[in-house]
């Protein structure tokens, strides 16, 4: 019987930033306690730093306003970081000025993320790990002194 755990997910669409660039800050998050996610996002050094911080807490803010519209019963401390993606977003043509009157083409990546985050599963009478049974050692035969 599996218990099912509740999402909760906030969406930030057509960020003008490459789906690689996020992805780096997203692997820093992914996994983690919200606070510790929170502190990891408000220090990184990369433009698309503070737009996740703020997806972050809206994805919180989400999770308490559902639990307070449904009457659960939610730990903000037991928050992780449960999925965390850069997906891309439509793509805008653009032209550059060549040499010789010509023109270059290129693109401007744009990117979707979704971050959601759930609550840990307390230890409180569930089985997190399947306990091996534990079998006697082998008796060793004993070798005779001449």
């Amino acid at each position: 019987m599996a218990v099912e755990t509740k999402e909760y997910r906030a969406e930030a669409k057509f960020q003008r930033v490459s789906p690689q660039k996020v992805r780096l800050v997203l692997d820093l998050i992914k996994g983690r306690g919200v606070e510790e996610a929170l502190t990891v996002a408000a220090f990184t050094k990369k433009r698309i730093a503070p737009v996740i911080h703020k997806l972050l807490t809206s994805a919180v803010d989400n999770a308490k306003y559902v639990a307070g519209e449904k009457g659960l019963d939610l730990d903000v401390d037991n928050l992780y970081v449960k999925l965390a993606l850069a997906n891309d977003g439509p793509r805008l043509k653009r032209i550059r000025p060549a040499p010789m009157g010509r023109a270059f083409r290129y693109q401007r990546r744009t990117t979707h993320i979704v971050l959601s985050v759930a609550e840990r599963e307390v230890a409180a009478g569930l089985v997190t790990k399947a306990d091996e049974p534990k079998t006697a050692p082998k008796a060793t035969k004993k070798k005779a002194v001449k």
